[in-house]
């Protein structure tokens, strides 16, 4: 399975991003008992409109998986979404793209967010070498942890849980 560059100028493209991404967002707010996630939501317009750049995993079905960034000024890349479609749930499709931006930035420090209560998500950014920075209440009653990892030869994320 082989990341590729997704471009939502195609609307087809992008109304199915959107309702992957729906369908991702959904599984997550059950598992950390909030549907208080703002990509749950977007409109096709502000998922267009959002600056990010975009890898996805396709399969027969359509989208089985995408990841969305931002390269920040110092460098940095910023994970903005990773969303899998609950049909392609432990088939890797996480793990591809990651494997894709880490090949795309193999020297550059990234960052990432999840719920708090996500443990799926958060075994699998610790796995790769993420570590927590810190946990904040982004919203009343929606908590999210956020992870960095450093490239390979640069240690690892300094560790503020607060």
């Amino acid at each position: 399975m082989r990341p590729v560059r997704l471009d939502l100028a195609d609307e087809a493209l992008a109304r199915a991003v959107l309702e992957l991404q729906r369908e991702a967002y959904a599984v997550e707010a059950a598992l950390i008992g909030s549907d208080g996630i703002p990509a749950l939501d977007e409109t096709l317009d502000e998922l267009r409109a959002a600056d990010e750049s975009w890898l996805g995993v396709l399969d027969d079905d359509g989208p089985a998986g995408a990841l969305s960034w931002r390269e920040l000024d110092d460098g940095t890349v910023d994970i903005h979404r990773l969303v899998v479609a609950p049909r392609a749930f432990r088939r890797g499709v996480a793990s591809a793209l990651l494997d894709g931006l880490d090949a795309m930035f193999p020297d550059r420090p990234m960052v990432v967010s999840t719920g708090r209560d996500n443990d799926p998500a958060l075994t699998l950014y610790r796995r790769r070498g993420f570590a927590v920075v810190r946990h904040r209440e982004v919203i009343p009653g929606l908590w999210i942890t956020e992870l960095g990892r450093r490239p390979a030869d640069g240690g690892s994320a300094r560790k503020v849980v607060g």
